[in-house]
């Protein structure tokens, strides 16, 4: 009932209307106070886009910028090198000569063990190979007047060389009692105190050179091939707030884990303040690739439909519905792979009032992102 009686008033002001054109215009009847209304609701040939007059748009010209492509995973930090100090020999610890903490240089005494047996064995071997060194010399003043026998003088020399031997393994076995720093590195935790009986593999305390440090992380194996020793990779961890760590790529695993369906990759720090510990969690960025005159446009240029994209260009005053293929997004903007072209400009306010080919107006051009 209620359509009915709509549908005679919209009848009833078409007919206002059309007698109002047909006679009272011409005689100067005022316009009906019905039809100025009808007339005040409908849009312009200008709002709807049509031919009557062109739509008012904001445009914004197609910039290029540089676009980074990153792929984020996390990862722990290990030192460069890093080993447990252990002793080679049983032993009494004598001396411990390195504090907790302390930086180290390669070569230098961490720890002595009583060794007053092993240098009086010394002493008595270097004493046994003089003695044999003076025979074969006296041996070799007699030699050319045939005094003594050459196979009398072979046999003082292998005695010599015997007596050199032992005094080597005894000087061997006497530094295996003094443990020393294998590369430059700080020194970790003490884990034993003077006095106490160490045996074969007892760990005295840990190294670490930790100046330039790894971290180690995954990549999924589709970016494999895009992946490059020297790369860039951006880290950071909470530890340390908004502050980044800067690094490259050093090393790629020659093999795909099959469970994970990634590669692990080794890439170096420097770290000369130290504050990367190893075992630190990471937070870690590797670049794939930079490209540095990407296409960039607001993201609010963006028509889409289904998983197709769109955007209307303006090429002699005309909006052209034109076929997009996108890249990145970036804040407040995205990058345009295929499309368009540098020196374009795209409607990017006024979208839902344009078709294809539909004239337009610029009312605003905008020069930055519109994010």
């Amino acid at each position: 009932m209620r359509t009915s009686s709509q549908l005679a008033v919209m009848a009833l002001i078409l007919g206002v209307g059309t007698a109002w054109h047909v006679f009272g215009e011409r005689v100067g009847l005022p316009r009906p106070l019905a039809l100025v209304g009808l007339e005040a609701a409908a849009p312009t040939a200008q709002q709807r886009g049509g031919p009557g007059g062109p739509v008012g748009v904001a445009v914004a010209p197609v910039r290029t910028g540089p676009v980074v492509d990153r792929t984020e995973s996390v990862g722990t930090v290990r030192a460069r090198n890093a080993v447990a100090i252990t002793a080679k020999v049983s032993g009494i610890v004598t001396n411990i000569r390195f504090e907790e903490g302390q930086r180290v240089a390669a070569g230098d005494m961490l720890v002595d063990m009583e060794a007053a047996a092993l240098r009086a064995e010394l002493d008595q071997a270097r004493a046994q190979y003089d003695d044999a060194r003076s025979q074969v010399q006296r041996a070799r003043q007699l030699q050319p007047g045939q005094s003594i026998a050459a196979q009398r003088l072979e046999t003082l020399e292998a005695q010599a060389r015997q007596a050199e031997g032992r005094v080597r393994a005894t000087a061997a076995r006497l530094e295996e009692l003094r443990i020393a720093a294998p590369f430059p590195g700080r020194v970790g935790l003490r884990q034993v105190s003077v006095g106490a009986l160490v045996q074969p593999g007892t760990v005295v305390t840990t190294l670490d050179d930790i100046a330039r440090v790894r971290v180690e992380f995954s990549v999924p194996e589709v970016f494999l091939a895009r992946v490059q020793v020297g790369s860039q990779v951006t880290a950071r961890s909470a530890a340390f707030g908004d502050r980044r760590f800067t690094g490259t790529v050093a090393v790629i695993d020659t093999r795909i884990d099959t469970n994970t369906r990634t590669v692990r990759v080794i890439s170096e720090f420097d770290n000369a303040d130290e504050a990367l510990k190893p075992g630190l969690f990471m937070t870690v960025e590797l670049v794939l690739a930079t490209r540095a005159n990407a296409l960039l446009i607001p993201e609010e240029a963006i028509d889409p439909l289904g998983d197709r994209s769109f955007v209307y260009a303006i090429r002699d005053n005309r909006a052209k519905r034109l076929e997009v293929r996108l890249g990145q997004r970036l804040r407040g903007e995205v990058e345009v792979v295929s499309g368009i072209d540098a020196g374009d400009v795209v409607v990017v306010r006024g979208l839902q009032r344009l078709r294809n080919d539909a004239p337009v107006r610029v009312t605003e051009t905008m020069t930055r992102p519109t994010s």
